[in-house]
């Protein structure tokens, strides 16, 4: 009895063994990366190294974590997990400011996405759970570039657009309610 122990736990310690010599190269390689792949990778980043005064407002959505920050007239200030553009040519960074807000916004496709998708609808009215602008839309003083909800909760933490910063419908109902017209905004 006491050898097929010895023999059960030789087995043992031999599959550990080549299990951990398989696992090691990619735990080290995804360690060393220099990639943190869970929401503590959020980067949170202070207003003042981007703007001069509060004003109104901030936001800074951040496209390399996918998340937003959003500071309050008062400084209060508030973090959200955003899906971002699917590639660089859709990406576009800089200051900008909100300059409307609408509720259950209707959406229609941009001349860009039309050429790359021309199945695209022409319009689809807010509240249609395919209109993939959600709940809530901050329109930016970019033409055709938004901050909105989205119905596809799928997108957050992604790279998914075709330009516009998404967030969760409940977030961006949030955003909507605290962020003026006038808020700053600086996508980075």
């Amino acid at each position: 009895m006491k050898a097929d122990r010895s023999i059960e736990l030789n087995r043992r310690g031999l599959i550990t063994g080549v299990l951990a010599m398989i696992a090691i190269p990619g735990i080290v390689h995804a360690a060393g990366d220099g990639v943190r792949r869970n929401i503590s990778s959020f980067r949170t980043h202070d207003w003042r190294d981007h703007f001069d005064h509060i004003g109104k407002g901030i936001i800074i959505a951040d496209t390399a974590s996918k998340m937003l920050q959003h500071w309050t007239a008062d400084g209060e200030m508030r973090i959200y997990p955003t899906s971002v553009p699917l590639t660089e040519e859709l990406t576009r960074r800089g200051y900008t400011e909100v300059v409307e807000k609408r509720k259950n916004p209707g959406w229609g496709p941009t001349p860009s996405m039309r050429e790359r998708d021309p199945t695209l609808p022409a319009y689809v009215k807010g509240g249609d759970p395919r209109n993939p602008l959600g709940t809530r839309a901050l329109y930016l003083s970019w033409q055709f570039y938004r901050i909105h909800g989205t119905q596809d909760t799928r997108k957050i933490g992604r790279k998914s657009s075709s330009g516009c910063i998404g967030l969760y419908n409940r977030q961006i109902e949030e955003v909507y309610d605290r962020a003026p017209v006038g808020t700053q905004v600086k996508l980075i």
